[in-house]
């Protein structure tokens, strides 16, 4: 039974996994960027930007 219940998670949609697995790596590539960005701003003494990317970090965990 239990190998029944393994086997049909091995048959999950292809296509709904490989949709899941590039929505994933697109979130964590945006969050790279944007950390990347939060870092310049601190190199800039850019509290505005800093603010604003914090924020928008914020929103995308």
């Amino acid at each position: 039974m239990e190998n029944n219940v393994l086997n049909g998670m091995d048959r999950v949609d292809v296509n709904l996994r490989d949709e899941m697995l590039a929505e994933l790596f697109l979130n964590q590539m945006k969050r790279n960027k944007i950390l990347e960005e939060i870092d310049q701003s601190l190199k800039n003494k850019d509290k505005e930007a800093f603010l604003r990317l914090t924020e928008e970090l914020k929103s995308t965990s």
